[in-house]
């Protein structure tokens, strides 16, 4: 396989597609755009995709580079105006696909060039360790009481996966979704900073973030979003707390419009190669994602369902 995708490279690097040698490797020099700032779960996402690949020789040195702004927006239109552009990735997610619709951008992440979904990671709710609420019935309680006095912050812009989970989770509970005072943060350290300063009551995120918090007990985690408990996480799913909502966010990777088809190919087989290493499963664990690996017209197909299904949520909502 490594042998066909080094055959693969050499031969658009003479074809001249923008795909260009490393001076530090045999193999190519690739760009990962990571949508907002550093320690948020996309950078997290992008850092360890990118070490496993360059450690297996999957590829040169690539450069990991965060472009901070509304929530994604501001890195999506920068990847469709590199129209053509075949060295350029960029880690994304649901998150930026409600970033476009709520800051009014024409960008669609289904106009990009679909390259492959990568992991599903569960949402939790999270309070700093000495929180007065203790579990995620005091939290509801205290939430249904008087939701202008909850506070929730969110790494991820109105219509992100932060900000969509308390919304279902609200409504779920029988709190007006429009009543929810949330607090939108540029990302999971920005996030992070407001809980651990009591700025918020609460913040609702994906735990690969807070993994090294969690573990070392200066963050609880009252309540996870998924089917199912998470190893490692000593706290209850929402249906078993009796609010019946399962919720999960994805991660994926896009390359700007107009590349070549041997140039899509080359990167996705890239990402095929990255998803088959032990590495990359070691980190599916740690991380707490689920491995959601899907290419193609499968990607494709699915990024349009996504556009359609938060369009509707944020209209519902009256944000768009």
């Amino acid at each position: 396989m490594r042998g066909l995708l080094v055959a693969l490279l050499a031969a658009l690097l003479v074809a001249g597609c923008g795909v260009t040698r490393g001076d530090d490797s045999g193999l190519h020099r690739l760009r990962m755009m990571v949508p907002n700032s550093p320690g948020g779960g996309y950078d997290l996402t992008a850092r360890t995709a990118v070490k496993i690949m360059q450690d297996n020789d999957i590829t040169g040195r690539v450069e990991v580079f965060n472009v901070l702004g509304a929530g994604g927006t501001v890195a999506m239109a920068r990847l469709m105006n590199e129209k053509g552009n075949d060295d350029l990735m960029m880690m994304m997610g649901l998150g930026v696909v409600g970033a476009v619709y709520t800051n009014g951008s024409s960008a669609r992440v289904s106009n990009a060039t679909a390259l492959a979904k990568v992991v599903e990671e569960q949402e939790g709710i999270l309070v700093p360790a000495d929180s007065p609420l203790k579990t995620i019935d005091d939290f509801v309680a205290a939430w249904k009481a008087d939701p202008s006095k909850v506070t929730i912050g969110g790494g991820s812009s109105p219509g992100g996966p932060d900000h969509l989970f308390p919304m279902e989770t609200a409504r779920a509970v029988g709190v007006d979704p429009k009543s929810v005072n949330f607090v939108s943060y540029d990302g999971g350290g920005d996030l992070l900073t407001a809980l651990l300063g009591k700025k918020i009551t609460a913040g609702t995120s994906g735990l690969g973030e807070y993994v090294d918090q969690i573990e070392a007990g200066t963050v609880r985690v009252l309540a996870v979003s998924g089917k199912e408990r998470v190893a490692g996480i000593d706290a209850p799913t929402l249906t078993e707390a009796g609010v019946d909502l399962v919720f999960t966010n994805w991660r994926g990777v896009l390359a700007p419009p107009g590349i070549s088809g041997d140039a899509r190919d080359a990167m996705v087989k890239i990402l095929e190669e990255l998803h088959n290493t032990p590495e990359w499963k070691e980190a599916l664990v740690k991380n707490g994602w689920s491995d959601a690996f899907l290419t193609g017209t499968d990607f494709e197909q699915f990024l349009k369902a996504q556009d359609e299904r938060v369009s509707s949520t944020l209209t519902e909502l009256g944000l768009v």
